[in-house]
């Protein structure tokens, strides 16, 4: 399964409708926001034509809208958290969130495979050791490689902005089946 990864659209409605006529294209169904949304009316004017689902999270951004949580969550085929957003898509544990300090406890806790994140504005992919404390030892979780070699990692991954305000708006394409990542361009599209 392919699904889109977004982040810091604030608001920029232009921008977020671009993506979902090209997702839609795609036959892309689901879309994960890594925080700093805009308002509820933005968001429901930028997926007034999605033909899936969105999962997203508040960023700092934000922060004046969390006392609107349930206008946004009214929004057809919409959920957001507050923080964090953890969902198994096709047996692949995945964590979200706004913040890179975050995301890297997130992907450090060994319970992911990815972990996305937002907030700079710049995309970006780490790969982080996973550990725990199991019984006071640390013990390392080991997790497949892409490669198909052990290891014990997490990929954590920013796809980029989508307002536009620093860089080119970017954001990512994610697929459960070949782990692949793909960093999109919008002007590219």
């Amino acid at each position: 399964m392919k699904f889109a990864i977004i982040s810091d659209t604030h608001g920029n409605v232009a921008n977020f409708k671009k993506v979902v006529d090209w997702l839609n294209k795609e036959n892309i169904q689901l879309i994960l926001h890594c925080g700093d949304i805009g308002n509820p009316e933005s968001l429901k004017e930028s997926l007034a034509d999605f033909k899936g689902e969105f999962f997203g999270v508040f960023g700092n951004m934000d922060k004046d809208f969390k006392i609107l949580l349930e206008e946004y969550n009214k929004i057809p085929g919409v959920e957001i958290n507050e923080d964090v957003f953890e969902k198994e898509i096709d047996k692949k544990r995945i964590a979200f969130t706004h913040f890179p300090d975050m995301a890297k406890k997130l992907a450090q806790s060994g319970k992911f495979d990815v972990v996305f994140y937002g907030h700079t504005h710049r995309p970006w992919l780490a790969r982080i050791a996973t550990r725990s404390v199991a019984s006071g030892e640390e013990k390392i979780l080991v997790h497949p490689k892409p490669n198909g070699e052990g290891g014990s990692e997490c990929r954590m991954i920013n796809p980029g902005e989508l307002a536009g305000q620093f860089h080119k708006p970017t954001f990512a394409i994610y697929d459960t089946e070949t782990d692949n990542l793909e960093l999109k361009i919008l002007e590219k599209l």
